[in-house]
């Protein structure tokens, strides 16, 4: 099933409704939060956002690609047979990786981390479906419409708004910045988000590729999922 009719067949729909979709479930999940301060009754809202609200918005999210799937002629897969650019991707991914745990300064960080520790021993069965979404959403769903959003629209549309006729990886210094920075205000550690950002849309600049871009941030978040579960650092979930 696709959906190419209406304003699903403006160019910029494809590539922001994704994003957006999934901030909807964060902001959903933040304001239920929220309200739990006041309201008692919805205190338990953190661990159903955990449990429940994320496996929810990852599929989702994951349905609104496969739906708009042929919308996307950016993805380019066969540039990841060339070596160079495949060699790039995951070097690239990894660095961010290593740089990311290493970033997590006092004046880097969005206010106080809030970790997740999904692990239950009473009820294990949930705390691995969790686990597995997670993984699963942060290394395969959420590189494919962040970097939709971020590489495909925004850093051509900072160019010129009919984004459209900007070449995939052309650059501006104004453009390179601003979704840098943009890029990383998204996150919660902020500084470590710049620093993907900047990362990024080097690789991008350098191998004209989305799909080198999707698979490196894909074998970052891979690399800091494991890393979470391995180490216990929460404040990286």
């Amino acid at each position: 099933m696709t959906l190419q009719t209406g304003i699903t067949s403006v160019p910029w729909f494809p590539r922001v409704f994704p994003f957006a979709l999934y901030m909807a479930f964060i902001a959903l999940g933040s304001g239920i939060s929220y309200l739990g301060d006041y309201l008692p009754a919805l205190k338990s809202f953190d661990s159903i956002d955990q449990f429940v609200l994320y496996p929810i918005k990852t599929l989702v999210v994951a349905a609104a690609l496969f739906a708009l799937w042929k919308s996307y002629d950016e993805f380019e897969f066969q540039w990841l047979r060339h070596v160079g650019t495949l060699l790039s991707a995951l070097v690239v991914g990894v660095v961010v990786f290593v740089l990311w745990i290493n970033m997590d300064w006092p004046f880097a960080t969005a206010g106080t981390p809030e970790g997740f520790n999904p692990y239950d021993p009473a009820n294990p069965l949930p705390a691995w479906l969790s686990i597995i979404f997670r993984l699963a959403g942060a290394a395969l769903v959420v590189p494919i419409f962040e970097e939709l959003f971020w590489r495909s629209f925004i850093l051509r549309y900072l160019i010129n708004p009919d984004f459209t006729k900007v070449h995939l990886g052309s650059f501006t210094w104004m453009s390179f910045a601003a979704s840098s920075v943009l890029f990383g205000l998204e996150h919660h550690l902020w500084l470590a988000g710049i620093m993907a950002g900047v990362f990024y849309n080097a690789l991008l600049y350098r191998t004209k590729s989305l799909a080198a871009c999707i698979v490196a941030h894909g074998v970052t978040n891979l690399l800091l999922g494991l890393y979470v579960l391995k180490t216990g650092q929460w404040q990286f979930w």
